[in-house]
């Protein structure tokens, strides 16, 4: 989750405020994965321990701090902004960048109270609507497949659904430094939930879930060239999204449902699931993937365009591209001007 940062007001890329260099682009990848594994074990050992409105008011500004020094991430943020939303004019778009900064830190200051919180603290903190969906589902003995985003705080999602006694299961990358990873597997697992890498026997594992009368829980939302996926509409334009949960609930006749998390005005936060998906019965097997992968995808960009703050921004959502397109490819970041 620290890749996942987000910038504020002072990081517009045509700000007359001077930017300082990018420091980490001459660290080593050691240096660089230490210095992120030693600040997220000080955020879940120390934050962890702190009152969670004290967190949530102070790593906000952390995080702000932190984008000083990420100069690629700042530009990237504002360039997807500009793809998603490009009625916005410049004082809109800061308006977005600073609520999402706002939004990450909560989450970051979040993900430490879950460190230590015990279910009953989790179910005072989030409520659940739409759960029947899911557990009806389970209950008919099929499983169900829930489809989300990286919208909100879906570790809370997560942690959430497995504290109300839903037996789920995550399918996940697994994250390059193994230390890192293994402190996300623990917090991932603490209250419940079933965590599986995302590998060559992923499928076989998700199938033998899905059999057993599991719920299985997909992020769907990022351009991850190494695992299958399709092109379906985005924000208005084609980007390259995992498929998996579309051919599992097509190949085993699984229900697929969508699922969110938001945080409220208050700090509490809500998830809401949905019915199930209606199952495309016609056309070859590619184009029902498809067609299914689309409408989960429209459900993911429906839950951005209301709570857009709450989105990963800094994610490359639209660097595959299909062949021959006409339409710009999204720049990397390197090369994003500003």
């Amino acid at each position: 989750m620290l890749h996942n940062l987000a910038a504020s007001n002072f990081y517009h890329p045509a700000s007359s405020i001077e930017i300082p260099p990018r420091y980490t682009s001459t660290m080593s990848r050691r240096f660089r994965d230490d210095l992120v594994y030693r600040v997220l074990l000080a955020v879940l050992e120390i934050g962890g321990r702190l009152p969670l409105w004290l967190t949530r008011a102070t790593l906000p500004w952390l995080v702000q701090l932190a984008l000083l020094f990420m100069k690629r991430e700042r530009r990237r943020i504002w360039e997807h902004i500009g793809i998603a939303f490009p009625e916005l004019d410049d004082k809109e778009r800061r308006q977005l960048v600073r609520g999402t900064a706002r939004h990450f830190g909560k989450q970051l200051a979040e993900v430490a109270w879950l460190w230590r919180a015990d279910a009953s603290d989790v179910e005072k903190i989030c409520d659940v609507e739409g759960i029947e969906h899911l557990v009806g589902a389970i209950d008919e003995g099929r499983g169900a497949i829930m489809a989300t985003g990286h919208v909100g705080n879906w570790e809370l999602l997560n942690a959430r659904l497995a504290v109300a006694g839903v037996p789920i299961t995550l399918a996940v990358r697994e994250l390059d430094d193994s230390r890192v990873d293994e402190l996300i597997m623990k917090l991932r697992t603490k209250f419940g939930s079933e965590v599986i890498h995302r590998s060559g026997s992923a499928g076989r594992q998700l199938i033998r879930s899905i059999l057993a009368g599991r719920g299985i829980g997909l992020l769907i939302d990022q351009d991850i060239p190494s695992i299958p996926g399709v092109f379906v509409p985005f924000f208005g334009r084609l980007a390259w999204t995992p498929s998996g949960a579309a051919v599992l609930a097509l190949r085993t006749r699984c229900p697929l449902l969508t699922g969110f998390i938001h945080r409220r005005p208050d700090g509490s936060h809500v998830i809401k699931i949905s019915p199930p998906l209606p199952a495309p019965n016609e056309g070859s097997l590619d184009d029902r993937v498809r067609e299914l992968t689309a409408a989960a995808t429209a459900a993911v960009e429906w839950q951005i365009r209301a709570w857009p703050e709450q989105w990963v921004w800094m994610h490359r959502r639209w660097r595959t591209r299909p062949e021959n397109e006409t339409v710009p490819p999204e720049p990397a970041a390197d090369d994003a001007q500003g």
